[in-house]
């Protein structure tokens, strides 16, 4: 029975959770450890972690190492969130944890962060067949993720976090009354991206997570004489809302017990709720008491069990499409060619020897080869580049990301170049992997040069050197057959063949 450890490096506390996994996979706890560390406070005002904070997270990380070797844990990960994003000092910070606890700590990004929320809502919630809304509340900012049939279309971070907001309106300065009217006008000010990210979508499941948001559930508990604290009502959270406001920040730390670094952001957080519920047109928000660590923890027992999340196909797909929608792309010309692309892929195994990883990663690229005929139909090929790298897809790594993106710049025009910056930067192993995904690329898009989906099957076969193409289909092809020898040379030079069409 392995025993795993995960940390989460958030802008408010760093916490750490201890778990063993039985023989069905199954998470039982067996320690949490939480250090209010505000990394926030100083990132949000300095850009940077202070001496003094960041001697007590290396303190923070001491206690966790003993509290791991006591309990026998085989395997620990370590990850931080937006204010370690943020720090202009952050290898520093994460060099002395390292050096003082052997703990390793990976800055994630928003997408991963949102993927790993998701991986623990859905052990505590059925999405199933289900448009869910998940609203993560953290110091820093709050993620938004839309969700259907279990799988994450599209997550949106906003830099609305309550440490931030705390930190940056200066609510101990200005006053309480004044500090709650100027949380409600930030959050009002955000309100046009929060409704632009929902959109008209009839949202059937709402979803809290974080700290702030358990308290929110505690509070409907104590404050409302509730029965549960795994939901809220819009109209409970206004109540709630009102009744924090009247108290001062003393009040709420000895009359509602909370903790002092939750009695100062628990205003802004259960505003950023409030208005976030009022945006989707939802009535309540479940509370299932998850949040990033719990999510590491599956994430780790997935890996370990040989349950890769790179093969996810279902995840990364969905994340796709809703990324092609969103440029308004030729959904049937972009699907036509990536059904082509991954078929070529499969017929060719013995040219690329490339792994199923690198199928994945095709079939994106085909997918979305031509979004960047949403800026301009001129150079599109250099524009899809620029939307795939600034618009992360959720399931995939920012390397993985890199290779769809040069896959897709270069399934037309000029071939892979040491002077693009772009392909420049990769692995020298990527630069090959490109130059081999983005040939088949071009022969699929070739297949659909009219964009009307007259090639229903081919067929190949490899006769060093000749790489032999025969195409099936409605009417002559001959544009097809044209453009697939127009596109040619950069398959046949990658591969060392010679493309012969047959009938």
């Amino acid at each position: 029975m392995p025993t795993l450890a995960a940390i989460d490096v958030g802008s408010n506390a760093i916490r750490l959770a201890i778990a063993e996994v039985d023989g069905n996979q199954q998470i039982t706890s067996v320690n949490f450890l939480r250090e209010s560390v505000r990394l926030g406070q100083d990132v949000f005002t300095s850009a940077m972690i202070s001496e003094e904070t960041i001697d007590k997270a290396v303190e923070a990380f001491k206690k966790f190492r003993e509290a791991i070797d006591q309990s026998g844990v085989r395997w620990t990960r370590a990850v931080a969130t937006s204010a370690t994003r943020e720090a202009i000092n952050r290898e520093l910070f994460i060099d002395r944890i390292a050096q003082a606890s052997g703990i390793d700590v990976t800055t994630i990004s928003t997408e991963e962060e949102a993927r790993l929320i998701h991986l623990a809502v859905g052990q505590r919630i059925s999405m199933r067949n289900k448009a869910a809304l998940l609203v993560d509340i953290g110091g820093g900012s709050t993620e938004v993720t839309l969700a259907t049939g279990g799988n994450i279309l599209s997550t949106e971070s906003f830099k609305m976090g309550a440490v931030r907001m705390l930190q940056q309106l200066e609510g101990k300065k200005h006053g309480e009354r004044h500090f709650n009217q100027l949380v409600q006008e930030y959050v009002e000010a955000t309100q046009k991206r929060i409704k632009r990210e929902i959109g008209n979508r009839t949202i059937d499941l709402c979803v809290g997570t974080g700290g702030n948001v358990d308290t929110i559930g505690e509070l409907r508990k104590q404050v409302l004489g509730r029965d549960r604290d795994t939901v809220v009502m819009l109209s409970e959270l206004d109540t709630l809302i009102k009744r924090l406001q009247a108290l001062t920040f003393e009040e709420r730390v000895s009359q509602l017990r909370l903790r002092p670094d939750r009695a100062d952001v628990i205003v802004p957080a259960a505003v950023i709720l409030q208005q976030i519920m009022k945006q989707a047109r939802v009535e309540e928000a479940q509370i299932p008491h998850v949040g990033l660590k719990d999510g590491l923890l599956i994430d780790m027992v997935q890996e370990l069990y040989g349950d890769k999340r790179v093969l996810n196909r279902e995840q990364v797909f969905a994340s796709a499409m809703q990324l092609g929608r969103k440029y308004a792309f030729d959904e049937q010309h972009g699907a036509t060619v990536a059904r082509h692309a991954v078929e070529l892929f499969d017929r060719t195994r013995s040219l690329h020897n490339l792994s199923l990883e690198y199928r994945l990663l095709l079939e994106v690229s085909a997918l979305l080869h031509d979004i960047g005929n949403f800026v301009n139909s001129t150079d599109h090929h250099k524009h899809t580049q620029y939307l795939l790298m600034s618009s992360p897809i959720v399931g995939l790594t920012e390397d993985q990301m890199a290779v769809v993106s040069n896959v897709a710049r270069y399934h037309r025009k000029t071939m892979p170049k040491p002077q693009h910056d772009l392909y420049r930067m990769l692995s020298s192993r990527d630069r090959v992997v490109v130059s081999k995904l983005a040939a088949i690329l071009r022969l699929a898009d070739a297949m659909d040069n009219e964009h009307a989906s007259k090639v229903s099957d081919f067929e190949v076969e490899y006769r060093r050197p000749k790489f032999l193409v025969r195409l099936r289909g409605e009417g002559d092809l001959l544009l097809e057959k044209w453009s697939l020898m127009k596109k040619a040379q950069m398959f046949e030079e990658v591969f060392a063949v010679r493309l012969v069409l047959e009938e």
